[in-house]
């Protein structure tokens, strides 16, 4: 007998940020570079640094912690863990194995995914097409990375833009169709062929950890800043719109954009490219910087908070990353 479909919903939100801020004026004192020159170029004025005490799974946990007590549920009623994540803890076991047993979550399947800062939104996917097929009831999502781990801080070109933090969702199945957070519909993408765009090229099978990988650099992150620019405004743009065709919208039904926080001019380019106003934008790249699989369910976290969405708005969370991947989520308040 086929699996009868139910409709998934956001049930609460939760995001984790540490303490130490780095400021742009700290980076004037690391490499060459300004204040001015880093919020022209990107929007950023300030990122947060995990302490070397805490790792992804810390920060994941905390978050995690925070969506469940919006959502008025217990770790013991959650079935399902995904972090998204490129910084995990260890190879083995998965990030959110440790964050099951920080959690208490004893009764959860826990897995990884990684897609990198696209991350995110293929585990919110992932986790709807698990509980809209009724194999899963209660899902806590999670979007965590430490890439203060693997920044390079002699790159002024890259270690000006990435920061830490985590945030994260709680997704339940519901058999009716009905708000607050119905999950609409969810579109993915990736193009291999531009693995090479971003990337963190030693530490895996291909070119394993040595001391002449450690010495050359090549366990932080590599970036085309001119490549990922394109590519992302393009992405970002042509995953909202097929997103919202999906689920039988258009730009005109958005309420709320939800972009990764990668560069400010990519999110107002991307924007423009939508037709979306500034005030239907999420932004905090200026507060955070670019912290792949976190920065969406941070922000939409704030703009919970914050009251920036009523009953029945739309909302859209879009993302693009290493891969090269690209995806959107849209949703109904």
């Amino acid at each position: 007998m086929a699996a009868v479909l139910t409709t998934t919903r956001l049930l609460g939100v939760g995001s984790y940020v540490p303490d130490k801020v780095l400021s742009n004026f700290d980076l004037e004192r690391m490499v060459d570079t300004t204040d001015a020159w880093i919020v022209e170029r990107t929007g950023i004025r300030e990122r947060r640094i995990a302490p070397e005490s805490m790792a992804t799974s810390d920060l994941a946990t905390r978050a995690a912690e925070g969506a469940l007590e919006f959502a008025g549920r217990s770790a013991s009623e959650v079935d399902l863990i995904i972090v998204a994540t490129v910084t995990p803890d260890m190879m083995f076991p998965s990030t959110a194995c440790l964050v099951q047993r920080k959690l208490g979550a004893s009764s959860a399947a826990a897995f990884d995914v990684n897609a990198a800062c696209t991350g995110f939104v293929y585990a919110v996917a992932t986790a709807s097409a698990f509980l809209s097929t009724g194999s899963y009831r209660l899902a806590l999502v999670i979007g965590a990375d430490t890439l203060s781990r693997i920044t390079d801080w002699t790159d002024r070109a890259t270690c000006v833009l990435f920061g830490d933090g985590a945030g994260a969702v709680v997704i339940e199945s519901s058999s009716v169709n009905a708000p607050p957070g119905e999950i609409l519909g969810s579109y993915l993408a990736a193009d291999g062929t531009g693995w090479e765009v971003l990337m963190q090229p030693a530490g895996g099978s291909q070119m394993p950890a040595s001391r002449e990988t450690v010495d050359a650099r090549l366990h932080s992150i590599k970036m085309n800043g001119n490549q990922v620019y394109k590519f992302a405004v393009r992405a970002m743009g042509n995953a909202v719109k097929e997103c919202l065709s999906r689920c039988g919208l258009t730009c005109d039904d958005l309420d709320l954009l939800i972009p990764h926080q990668a560069n400010m001019r990519i999110i107002e380019a991307a924007a423009q490219r939508l037709g979306v106003p500034e005030s239907k934008v999420v932004v905090n790249i200026d507060r955070y910087g670019n912290m792949s699989s976190a920065s969406i369910p941070v922000a939409l976290d704030e703009a919970v908070r914050a009251g920036r969405l009523e009953s029945g708005d739309i909302g859209v969370m879009v993302a693009f990353g290493g891969g090269l991947t690209w995806g959107a989520t849209a949703f109904r308040w």
